[in-house]
């Protein structure tokens, strides 16, 4: 989209085009030189500089490595907007000229592969082309701009590092905090809803107790394998027996590890899982039943001790707040076309986003920004095979760059100039003040 339909975005986004080659020159630079969590320190280094050369105010370091960008430029409403940063530990599978064969040691000092396969990146060159848009046309608005470049989404530990990190004392309070996602989706378009809009997430690491002994005398031991076996069988009835289907839950098993050869029994077990919920009561009673299971299977089998259940991340539900979601959503759709803007339900991923929001006691609004090519989309939905789409998290998740680099950038400046006030109405505010303080 080459003009936009929106008199206040429209100047702001008149060099977009010119933009674009630096913007995806940045995005193939992270993209190649991804970082795991709370380690992005190239990456915040990036965002540090692009934010310095456009004229912010930058704090780095906040919360160990992420950075915080402010263009104070009047009179006017605060805005924030926020990108996160980290990679994943994935062996990439994109076949891109510019795929990461980036290696690091991750928290258990382990060599492990790092590629952004959940678009980050993206995130960052959608962030760093917004922030620069708008202090180029700082002449047009009014306001205070902070952009918030944040560390460890994906281990659910970046967006509280930086609140521990004094970041609520040390910048000024939003009066409202934006953010995006890329997913899958036609690229060019944006969808979100008020309400619930990302997933509460629970991540639980169990480990089972047995007695080990030789694997030609099982009844020496109490086999932690066949434990944890019906565990695992027995909280899959969860979802399907103890959640109503009315709500919504998601209880997965990702790693089951149990022994190091095959004719000897352990003595223990570990299980980790994820459970996703949208609703704080369903959420409280699956964890408990997940409990319950998991000491109900270990007394039936006669464990020594009571497993030890342990908690290694969380993530918040994410809720858009109606009046600020619905401010939003009436600023995309007087920029792009109708068939652009998309009413979604919630997505069963999950965001640490929010912990901004909740701590400011602010509204919050996320969206999602597609990044599958439209016509692969179409071809897929028409054949009845999106879910054989590569999703973010999958070795193959490559966002289509165009128009997804164009669309990210939009977004963000519609969506921060439909709270920063523009001249006009910031001449006029003191205008109607003089006047007022003059006949008092």
């Amino acid at each position: 989209m080459s003009e936009s339909k929106s008199d206040t975005s429209g100047p702001v986004l008149r060099n977009l085009e010119k933009m674009l080659p630096d913007l995806e020159a940045l995005y193939k630079d992270v993209h190649a030189h991804p970082e795991l969590s709370m380690q992005e320190k190239r990456t915040a280094g990036l965002a540090a500089e692009r934010l310095r050369a456009a004229g912010y105010e930058v704090t780095s370091g906040v919360g160990k490595t992420g950075v915080v960008g402010l263009l104070r430029n009047g009179k006017g409403p605060t805005v924030l907007l926020r990108a996160d940063m980290d990679a994943l530990p994935i062996k990439e599978g994109t076949g891109l000229p510019y795929a990461s064969k980036a290696t690091a040691k991750d928290h258990d000092g382990k060599a492990v592969p790092v590629a952004h396969m959940c678009g980050h990146d993206m995130h960052v060159a959608w962030l760093s082309g917004a922030a620069k848009l708008l202090a180029d046309s700082r002449s047009t608005w009014r306001g205070t701009l902070m952009t918030v470049f944040q560390p460890g989404e994906e281990t659910a530990e970046g967006a509280q590092a930086m609140i521990n990190d004094g970041m609520l004392k040390r910048f000024p309070a939003p009066d409202v905090v934006l953010g995006q996602h890329v997913m899958v989706g036609p690229s060019g378009t944006v969808a979100g809803s008020s309400g619930p809009i990302t997933s509460a997430a629970d991540s639980l690491q169990i480990r089972i107790f047995g007695r080990g002994a030789h694997g030609s005398m099982p009844q020496a031991s109490i086999d932690p394998v066949v434990m944890a076996a019906s565990t695992v069988m027995r909280l899959q009835t969860i979802v399907s027996r103890e959640v109503a289907a009315t709500d919504a839950a998601v209880v997965t098993i990702g790693v089951l590890q149990a022994g190091s050869k095959e004719n000897v029994i352990p003595d223990d077990a570990i299980i980790k899982l994820n459970v996703r919920t949208f609703n704080e009561g369903v959420r409280r009673h699956v964890l408990a039943a997940i409990e319950r299971i998991v000491n109900a299977e270990a007394e039936a089998s006669g464990a020594p001790r009571k497993p030890e259940i342990t908690t290694l991340d969380r993530y918040p539900l994410n809720v858009n707040d109606e009046t600020a979601s619905n401010r939003i959503a009436e600023a995309f759709r007087g920029y792009f076309s109708p068939d652009r803007v998309i009413h979604t339900g919630p997505a069963p991923a999950s965001e640490d986003f929010g912990c901004f929001g909740t701590a400011w006691k602010v509204p919050s609004v996320f969206w999602f920004v597609g990044g599958t090519d439209p016509a692969v989309y179409a071809k897929a939905k028409k054949a009845n095979r999106l879910n054989e789409l590569p999703v973010n998290h999958s070795p193959k998740f490559a966002p289509v760059l165009h128009p997804t680099l164009r669309t990210g950038v939009e977004t963000l400046v519609v969506a921060a100039r439909a709270w920063l006030a523009s001249t006009q109405e910031s001449l006029a505010a003191g205008e109607s003040h003089a006047r007022h303080k003059k006949t008092a």
